[in-house]
């Protein structure tokens, strides 16, 4: 179908989201409406010796077709877009050469060949200068820890290259031939985010004073932007000369779109999706950092003296997929028919006809342990409790509060938990998930029905560059929120039952902790 609009003006921004398995390519209006939407799968490699791998060329011309499938759902596309915002997937290593060529595969985050190496990086008497530069923990899907892989292992690698990119960097420097990175990756991989610039001793006590050279220049997307090429016009079917944004990490945008920032408020957001996401910004200037923990991360916003602090489980409503598996499996054998549908269409029935009891789960079904708040790649899940009287429903709801306790924990050790969350998520379609949320966590919630949260977010950070907007609050106004729902209250009969579970939730895994590694 073609979207018709008789007047031609540069009317639409397009937000480009390169996730590690899917690409977006999604238009909006000036004020934040979504007009159109097309997607294309990217591959990646993995294999058992810990390598995940993505091609830097296949990346580009899934982001070419991406576009050109927008473009067919309009009239004239090329004469209206006033702007092209890019963001992806973060952490992870794309290196090209002196001619602008890659060098190799990209090593993505999820790329565990460093993992040695990130342990010893960790264990540095420098880290603690390290993480409170950053304000980001160590694991081996940085580029900071890959890049040391490669000195040390593969040094022909690093010595063809010229550029570090990560992958929105790759994709902004095919659009427009600028070389740049955002202010939010290179300051916390190799930098500081008080000074929002590199950091000469981070890079040294990494071990990488040798390659600091193909660390890219920082480029501010909301205040600045580069012209399309004229090749990669060709490419893609719109006007030679369209401003490009290079906006920032998958993460901050995804926060600004759902809506995780509000002036003057005490908000976060929280994703509950395959792995949980829990956010909050803060003034840079008032960031308390837990170097006890040295988890997590602090991503600049394009919000003037502002950051973002972020905590991940690795194992959200994966957690939750597992039971699925689970109870699929047993059907099968029975030959009887499933779907997954119906099992989280029951969820909330389930929750509703319990309550909370004695019973707690550790939500570390991920093989490849947890990183927040704590970093541990030995940790287990486990169910502890279990009595004869406790049924399915019990355990489902022990599921969904063992995910909401690892929020609560992972709120706690960024400073205090915000007054009202932002979800998103597949976890936050269920009103019963919600509320034990909301409950364990002691705060109102609100969701937004923004689908495209990522796209949106750069397409925002395009907006201010261009100067359609002059305060990120007449922005966040426009684009997020009339997208709010109503607040969720939490309730406060279930304070001190929760209070309680979740001491017992944290007591119980430090008694267990030690028989982790034995049971790997």
């Amino acid at each position: 179908m073609i979207l018709q609009n008789q007047r031609v003006n540069k009317d639409i921004i397009i937000g480009i989201d390169a996730g590690t398995s899917l690409i977006k390519a999604v238009a909006f209006t000036h004020n934040g409406k979504e007009i159109g939407n097309s997607s294309v799968p990217n591959e990646y490699k993995i294999s058992s010796n810990g390598n995940a791998t993505q091609s830097l060329e296949l990346t580009w011309k899934n982001c070419c077709r991406v576009i050109k499938l927008l473009k067919d759902q309009f009239s004239n596309l090329e004469n209206r877009v006033s702007a092209i915002s890019v963001t992806g997937q973060g952490d992870g290593t794309w290196l090209i050469n002196e001619k602008g060529e890659p060098v190799c595969d990209a090593w993505l985050w999820l790329d565990s060949r460093s993992s040695d190496i990130a342990k010893k990086l960790s264990n540095l008497a420098s880290e603690e200068m390290r993480f409170i530069s950053t304000g980001t923990g160590m694991f081996a899907g940085q580029q900071s820890s890959q890049l040391l892989f490669m000195e040390t292992h593969h040094p022909e690698i690093l010595n063809k290259s010229k550029t570090a990119f990560h992958c929105k960097d790759w994709i902004y420097y095919k659009l427009t031939g600028v070389k740049g990175t955002d202010p939010s990756e290179s300051c916390f991989t190799f930098g500081n985010f008080r000074t929002q610039n590199y950091d000469e001793d981070v890079i040294s006590n990494l071990g990488l004073n040798k390659r600091k050279n193909i660390l890219p220049k920082i480029i501010n997307g909301s205040k600045t932007n580069h012209s399309l090429t004229s090749e990669a016009s060709s490419l893609i079917g719109l006007s030679s000369g369209t401003p490009v944004v290079l906006s920032y990490i998958d993460a901050v945008c995804a926060f600004l779109g759902s809506g995780g920032y509000e002036t003057n408020k005490n908000v976060g957001s929280s994703s509950l999706g395959t792995t949980s996401v829990h956010m909050k910004a803060a003034q840079i200037s008032k960031i308390k950092l837990n170097t006890h923990l040295k988890s997590g991360y602090v991503m600049l916003l394009p919000i003037e003296n502002t950051a973002l602090q972020l905590q991940t489980n690795m194992s959200g409503m994966m957690n939750v997929n597992w039971l699925i598996s689970l109870v699929n499996d047993i059907f099968k054998d029975f030959n009887i028919q499933f779907s997954n549908k119906n099992f989280l269409n029951k969820i909330d029935k389930w929750i509703e006809n319990t309550e909370p009891q004695k019973l707690i789960y550790h939500p570390y079904i991920s093989e490849a342990g947890e990183r927040g708040p704590f970093i541990n790649s030995d940790a287990q899940a486990s169910l502890l409790g279990l009595s004869s009287k406790h049924r399915f429903p019990e355990i489902v709801r022990s599921f969904i509060e063992g995910l909401c306790f690892a929020a609560r924990e992972c709120y706690l050790a960024m400073g205090e938990i915000p007054e009202e969350i932002r979800i998103t998520g597949g976890g936050s379609q269920s009103v019963s998930i919600r509320n034990i949320f909301s409950n364990i966590l002691k705060t109102n919630v609100r969701t937004s029905t923004r689908k495209e949260a990522g796209a949106a977010g750069a397409a925002m950070t395009a907006a201010m560059s261009l100067g359609i907007y002059n305060e990120w609050n007449k922005c966040i106004e426009e684009w997020v929120t009339p997208l709010l729902g109503d607040i969720e209250k939490f309730d406060k009969n279930y304070a001190n039952t929760y209070d309680e579970l979740f001491e017992t939730y944290l007591n119980s895994r430090s008694k267990i902790m030690p028989i982790w590694k034995q049971l790997n």
